[in-house]
């Protein structure tokens, strides 16, 4: 199969919807993998470079966030899917970890946000939409972002 055939099943595949699922121990480590997996994807669909980049950062602090925060003993996992639409991306990152106030307003040091409201601020800044549901005491977080893509010219 030549790469004319495979762009063109590729094209076909992206008039419906396409998800990829990926699941990586809750180590810093793993971050990388899912930016190379989300860099697959947009060589996919042919995001240009400074959305990919900015994507990149929203999916890096929504992993991190869920390694950093949400398993006390460095132990769990951190789900991430990627749902790709003709005109959307949507990244849904779930941990089963300790839960938390999405309400609280981030801690501020001095004058400045401390590192983990930033990420969060960081995100909502990047994404058309964004959704997060935690609850102190309860176990497991989801944070899902969409960013509506351009059509094709």
């Amino acid at each position: 199969m030549g790469e004319a055939t495979l762009a063109e099943a590729a094209q076909e595949e992206l008039e419906g919807m396409r998800t990829v699922r990926l699941r990586v121990p809750a180590r810093a480590e793993y971050v990388a993998l899912a930016r190379l997996a989300l860099a697959g994807l947009a060589d996919i669909i042919r995001l240009p470079d400074e959305l990919l980049a900015d994507l990149k950062l929203a999916l890096t602090e929504a992993v991190s966030n869920s390694v950093r925060h949400a398993y006390a003993d460095g132990g769990g996992y951190v789900s991430i899917a990627y749902e790709l639409r003709p005109d959307a991306l949507a990244v849904e990152v779930v941990d089963d970890g300790k839960g938390f106030d999405p309400e609280r307003p981030p801690l501020l040091e001095g004058e400045e946000l401390t590192e983990g409201g930033l990420g969060i601020a960081i995100i909502r800044t990047i994404a058309d939409e964004f959704e997060l549901q935690s609850q102190l005491g309860a176990r497991g977080s989801r944070l899902r972002f969409v960013k509506r893509l351009q059509p094709p010219a």
